[in-house]
């Protein structure tokens, strides 16, 4: 792989402006990159002498989108376990295990993402033989080898059906275990020498009491997958046992039923508008308008792609966005306007992270993660034309590419010998 080029200084001219705020499209407009930075965009913005000028000629102009929850960089095929570490369910560790040496900038999965508007994604480990999953991270997905952004930036948990099943079978077990577990850190916390005495059936080893404290004092953000309206009132019951702790619930299937508690408490969601049918006993409730409502009732509301290939097609972001672009329009239907739904996908997923100065959105100092689309970026068929990460520009060229191009005219002993006949 070639080495990664160096941050470009380019002003983008001539756009339809989005800047990913939550803010109307500009016309007209322009954005600055500067050693990788955004350093000016909106309307009349001047082009500083010796800038690099790209002509959108009126296409939209983007921040990349943040995949609100996946799994990029940790899985290359699915049902292949040498290619797959989503999940450590043999491992003595939880809450300590860190998914950052095992991302893979070089997996086909990374390129394919990027292709479509990706830049920046919010990975979650999967699970392990515990309660807490471990620790997440936050990565960009440059055609180069460094991939992490923020190490350790979340720690990931299940409630509901999988974490009873963790837990040991039930709901009660599971709040149980995590108000236990979360005890013993603390206990750690004041008194780092007591861990010895826990013994070898402790129910937390060293690295996982550590990273369960910064979670007590609000450092790294709890991710909860929860869906059931019960479930997730009593999750953000824990904030008032812990109330240092930062919570980000994830999933919320049935989060519309209990909107104004969830709003009251000041807790991000990530949702996915798919869930729309109750294919379980926990998401009986669910329904395509989840996200209009809770947007409705004053949630910081992320779209994301989980429960449908988070590991390969977080590019679907978009289209679920413009899916609530067009429910807006139904009659008893809730979706969000345009401006909400692209925020969803770019500077609500940043801030539910913690990261929301310097990732989302082309404010100035963010991250100069700029896209160029061919068309509306929350409609089915647009694609991106031009990407820069970082203030780099990357390639859309992706694995699948290369082999359509070499297998859609093969000529007479170009192939491969195993075609050989």
């Amino acid at each position: 792989m070639a080495a990664p080029a160096a941050a470009q200084d380019v002003a983008i001219t001539n756009a339809r402006l989005v800047i990913g705020d939550g803010s109307a499209p500009i016309e007209g407009g322009t954005v600055v990159v500067r050693g990788g930075r955004v350093v000016a965009a909106g309307a009349g913005v001047a082009v500083p002498a010796g800038v690099e000028r790209v002509d959108a000629e009126g296409r939209y102009v983007t921040p990349g989108i943040v995949a609100a929850f996946s799994r990029v960089g940790l899985v290359e095929v699915d049902a292949v376990s040498g290619s797959n570490d989503r999940a450590a369910p043999r491992t003595r560790f939880s809450a300590g295990l860190d998914i950052a040496p095992a991302l893979n900038p070089m997996g086909s999965p990374v390129a394919v993402n990027r292709a479509s508007g990706v830049t920046r994604a919010i990975v979650a480990p999967g699970g392990s033989s515990n309660l807490f999953a471990g620790q997440g991270a936050v990565v960009d997905l440059a055609d180069d080898m460094d991939m992490v952004t923020r190490p350790r930036a979340l720690q990931y948990v299940a409630f509901g059906e999988d974490g009873a099943a963790k837990a040991g079978g039930s709901r009660a077990a599971t709040f149980l275990l995590f108000r236990e577990q979360l005890l013993a850190a603390r206990s750690y916390a004041r008194n780092p020498a007591a861990l010895a005495e826990w013994g070898n059936d402790a129910m937390l080893q060293r690295a996982d009491a550590e990273a369960l404290v910064r979670v007590i004092d609000g450092t790294t953000p709890l991710f909860v997958r929860v869906d059931r309206a019960a479930d997730i009132v009593n999750v953000l019951k824990l904030k008032g046992e812990f109330p240092a702790m930062k919570l980000v619930l994830v999933g919320v299937t049935d989060g519309w039923l209990v909107a104004r508690e969830i709003a009251a408490a000041k807790v991000p969601v990530l949702v996915s508008p798919l869930s729309d049918l109750p294919d379980s006993f926990e998401r009986l409730a669910a329904t395509q308008s989840n996200a209009g409502r809770l947007k409705a009732a004053g949630v910081d509301v992320s779209v994301g792609v989980f429960d449908d290939d988070d590991a390969h097609k977080m590019g679907y972001a978009t289209q679920y966005a413009g899916n609530l672009v067009g429910l807006a329009r139904m009659p008893g239907a809730s979706g969000m306007t345009w401006d909400q739904a692209f925020a969803a996908i770019s500077s609500a997923p940043a801030r539910a992270v913690g990261m929301e100065g310097s990732i989302g959105s082309l404010r100035p100092g963010r991250v100069g993660d700029v896209v160029i689309w061919d068309n509306d970026p929350l409609e089915l068929g647009s694609r991106p034309v031009a990407i820069w990460i970082d203030g780099r520009a990357q390639s859309l060229t992706t694995r699948q590419d290369r082999l359509r191009d070499r297998y859609a005219t093969p000529q007479e002993g170009a192939l491969p010998k195993a075609y050989d006949r």
